[in-house]
C-alpha cells in the first residue's frame, strides 16, 4: 500500500476567505477554568502537522506535540493530559494510530478524532473499541479539521 504523502495526498490549506476561529459562544464554552482546551496532534507528515498546528492554535486551542509515533504521542499524553487528540493511522514506527488510539483511551481516558487516509471498513472496525469522536479522511481542509474538533469537544460535553 503506498503511503498517502508519496501518492500525492495531503491536508489542504484552508480557504483563506474562511475563518478558522470558532464563535464566540463556542470558544466560551470551549474555555473553562484551566484555559482553552488541549489538543494533541499525532502526525508523522511534518508538513500536516505544521499546518494542524497553525491552525488549530488560530482557532483557539493549546496544541500538544506533534507527536510521530505512538510511543511519542502516549508520553506526550502522560504529561500534558490533553482533552483529545488528532490522530493519523500511519505513524513512523512499528505501532500505528490505533494503538496510539487503544493506550490513549485505556490509560488516559482520551479519545480521538482520526485524521487519515485510511478510511476503510476494517480500520474503522480495529478502532471501534476506542470511542473515535470522529474521522477525517484526508485530504481535508484546515477549516473542516477545526470544526471537527469542535464537533468532538461539543460530544465530550454533552451528558
Amino acid at each position: 500500500m503506498t503511503h498517502p504523502q508519496s501518492a500525492g495526498h495531503f491536508a489542504l490549506p484552508s480557504d483563506p476567505d474562511r475563518t478558522l476561529s470558532p464563535s464566540v459562544e463556542q470558544t466560551q464554552r470551549m474555555e473553562d477554568k484551566q484555559g482553552p482546551p488541549r489538543v494533541l496532534v499525532v502526525e508523522d507528515d511534518f508538513l500536516i502537522a505544521l499546518q494542524t498546528e497553525v491552525a488549530l492554535t488560530a482557532a483557539g486551542f493549546e496544541v500538544v506535540g506533534p507527536a510521530t509515533t505512538a510511543e511519542e504521542a502516549v508520553a506526550l499524553a502522560s504529561d500534558a493530559q490533553p482533552t483529545l487528540a488528532v490522530m493519523d493511522i500511519r505513524l513512523a514506527s512499528t505501532r500505528d494510530g490505533i494503538d496510539a488510539a487503544r493506550e490513549l483511551y485505556q490509560d488516559f481516558a482520551i479519545r480521538c478524532i482520526f485524521a487519515t487516509a485510511h478510511d476503510d471498513v476494517r480500520t474503522r472496525g480495529r478502532a471501534e473499541p476506542y470511542a473515535p469522536l470522529g474521522w477525517l479522511p484526508k485530504p481535508y481542509t484546515m477549516a473542516s479539521l477545526v470544526s471537527a474538533v469542535v464537533e468532538a469537544l461539543a460530544q465530550l460535553r454533552r451528558p
